[in-house]
């Protein structure tokens, strides 16, 4: 086992002599060596001897160990306070950071950036990243020993004054302090990543630790090729979920900064600009020590923070994998879809699996990049246990897609109800401006898609979800002009890293997809970024990227119906209404069409399918036959008996008819057939599914 190399000598001793008080003169008078000599150690130009290294401990009151091994502190505590930055000169203000406007103060979009941020500064390659999501209300006592611990009777005057005017900010402010008097009670939401980067990097220079500390609009992943974010924004989710724009931070980082990796804690405070004791302050402040660089005299930058201080400030981290922990304090979720511990649980759990169900698949090819977990605690008591969000539990058709491409089990054409089809899907990537030649479109990218049937219990199918790099969801498109009877289907679209392939067009076409993207990573389309960058036609080709999408879709979901190898397969046809004994005045333009039919065989040889009809715009009731037919290898189509019907949705059975309401345009039903019905084994005859006429029609 290796260990870190302290900080070098020369920073070290300088930044003990200030938290000690002391100069370099005085230093060198009590050695009794001259001023130049300790000059050279701190500027580096020198070392001194082994002997004169155990003096300067005695000198600094620690032992020798820690004046070779450099990764502490002589004096290990100072006072911690809020610094807060001073009003500009030039009489600007804010009332409030811009950038948390950028997003809904939404938990799902919180969980949506903050989690992607952690899978841009994956440490380890081979392991996912882990991410834990943790609510905890406090009130009476333990809420008292937060605040405490926070320096809370510091920033009373500052969130009042803030709090008075009369901007959107401080509006929300105001509620948030009249809650909190009146109610005693506080949610904190502890975001942490492990197996990431942490916030490595020097306290104002660049690094991950200035650009999310200190600065905005900074997103430090210029380098970072799979990275989701660009903008810089991401981060100001965390405040902007803060009912009191507060957020504090405890890293452990992947490489040491000052001869350490583990606590380093600060706090950010984005406030309106206010008046205090006669003093006017710009907005933000932050949390921690006073630097001891005379030219920052008064500013708080982070420490290295004890085990007790991490525990009161409840920033305990599980271990000492590197990674970052974000203590949102008063979280709430302003969309005012989630109120209680249980709704906000339950919202974040949701927007996990929305957002990186792609991420936490893996196959034997490749590992899940990403694993999540949500816990609610009450007063340090357990109220939800962790709960793991598994990708197959939530979304198991789209899982079964990735995951038969990451082990190589992908077909050309679907025959049975649980394979997965693959087909490529040409983007052209434009030419970065200046780059291109004369009438030259661009460099070609085959994205993939994968397309497997819906499951029983999907919600929302027919849909393409879209993604690149780390595989987060990026949008979901419908395909246009599917064809009558098509299956209901899941598809995945799979462009640049998130192919799992390497190669000049991959880079390509991820660099042109991420241009293409807003702020909210949301969509493939015209942006600043993609038009100012890229030669002329890049949004033809993000529009013609979506026709061959629809067109790769609509080839694989119109085989289906003529594919017969492999076992039987379900037909999925539209039929007509029998129009025998309607008056042509009560006649209605149009006919119910089946637009979905989900099929298994059950261990007795009875189908199962779930039937979605749809309905034109009509006047007047259905009343419809449902009929199931085997369409077998020789002579005619024999009826079939059901078993079971039963309505599922915005429908009703009445002696073995379903009935349909006026104005209705969509209804489910379930049907099983009776196996004793069955002129052959279900292998070997393919199942038609209609609608007819109640009142005795053709099919």
């Amino acid at each position: 086992m290796t260990t870190d190399p302290g900080e070098a000598f020369g920073p070290w001793l300088g930044r003990q002599l200030r938290r000690a008080g002391m100069t370099q003169a005085r230093l060198a008078e009590v050695l009794g060596l001259t001023r130049a000599a300790v000059s050279a150690w701190i500027t580096g130009r020198a070392e001194p001897r082994e002997e004169t290294k155990r003096a300067i401990a005695e000198v600094l009151g620690v032992d020798a160990a820690s004046v070779y091994n450099r990764t502490t502190d002589a004096v290990t505590r100072l006072p911690l306070g809020w610094h807060h930055r001073p009003a500009h000169t030039d009489g600007g203000r804010e009332y409030g950071n811009a950038a948390a406007f950028a997003f809904d103060s939404d938990l799902s979009v919180l969980a949506r950036e903050a989690t992607q941020n952690s899978l841009d500064e994956r440490h380890d390659p081979v392991l996912p990243v882990s991410v834990r999501y943790t609510l905890h209300e406090l009130s009476g006592q333990p809420l008292d020993a937060f605040l405490r611990a926070l320096r809370w009777d510091r920033l009373k005057e500052h969130y009042e004054q803030a709090a008075s005017a009369a901007q959107k900010v401080s509006r929300s402010l105001r509620a948030a302090l009249d809650d909190l008097a009146e109610n005693r009670s506080l949610v904190l939401l502890r975001v942490e990543d492990y197996n990431a980067a942490g916030l490595t990097g020097p306290e104002y220079g660049d690094g991950r630790y200035a650009a999310v500390v200190r600065r905005q609009l900074d997103s430090h992943k210029q380098s970072v090729r799979p990275a989701g974010g660009s903008y810089g924004l991401g981060k100001a989710t965390l405040w902007a979920a803060s009912r009191y724009g507060l957020v504090l931070v405890n890293s452990t980082l992947s490489e040491p900064y000052e001869g350490r990796r583990e606590r380093r804690l600060v706090g950010r405070l984005d406030l309106p600009w206010r008046h205090v004791d006669g003093q006017a302050y710009a907005g933000p402040a932050w949390f921690g020590e006073p630097d001891t660089e005379p030219e920052r005299k008064g500013i708080s930058r982070s420490w290295w923070a004890d085990e007790q201080t991490v525990r009161d400030l409840h920033l305990e981290r599980l271990d000492d994998t590197p990674g970052t922990s974000f203590l949102i304090v008063g979280a709430h979720d302003a969309s005012g879809d989630a109120e209680t511990l249980q709704e906000m649980h339950d919202k974040l759990v949701r927007s996990l699996a929305d957002g990186f169900w792609a991420a936490m698949v893996g196959g034997r090819r490749a590992g899940p990049l990403l694993e999540a977990r949500v816990a609610t605690l009450r007063n340090g008591q357990v109220v939800i246990p962790a709960e793991r969000v598994d990708p197959h539990a939530h979304h198991p058709a789209l899982s079964r897609a990735l995951q038969a491409y990451l082990d190589g089990e992908t077909v050309r054409e679907l025959t049975t109800g649980d394979q997965v089809a693959r087909a490529d899907v040409p983007l052209v990537v434009t030419p970065l401006k200046g780059r291109g030649r004369s009438r030259d479109k661009g460099r070609e990218h085959p994205a993939v898609l994968l397309l497997t049937p819906a499951g029983d219990k999907d919600e929302r199918f027919n849909r393409v979800v879209c993604m690149r790099g780390n595989r987060m969801t990026t949008t979901e498109q419908r395909p246009r002009d599917l064809p009558l009877g098509a299956m209901p289907f899941q598809a995945v679209l799979l462009a640049g890293y998130a192919t799992g392939r390497e190669g000049d067009d991959v880079e390509l076409a991820e660099a042109f997809l991420r241009a293409s993207e807003p702020p909210e990573h949301d969509r493939w389309g015209r942006t600043e970024e993609l038009t100012s960058l890229y030669e002329r036609g890049a949004l033809s080709r993000l529009k013609e990227f979506r026709t061959e999408i629809d067109k790769a879709v609509r080839g694989l979901v119109g085989r289906r119906e003529t594919v017969t190898a492999g076992g039987p397969a379900v037909l999925r046809e539209l039929l007509k209404l029998d129009d025998a004994g309607v008056s042509p005045a009560r006649r209605t333009p149009g006919f119910p069409t089946i637009r979905g039919v989900v099929p298994h065989v059950d261990a007795t040889g009875a189908w199962h399918v779930t039937v979605t009809v749809r309905f034109p715009e009509a006047d007047d009731p259905w009343t419809l036959t449902p009929v199931a037919k085997f369409d077998v290898r020789s002579g005619g189509r024999p009826v079939v008996g059901w078993a079971m019907l039963a309505a599922v949705e915005n429908c009703r059975f009445d002696n073995g008819n379903l009935l349909v309401e006026a104005g209705i345009r969509e209804a489910v039903f379930t049907g099983v057939t009776d196996p004793a019905t069955h002129p052959v084994r279900a292998r070997y005859a393919r199942l038609l599914v209609g609608v007819q006429s109640a009142r005795g029609g053709a099919e």
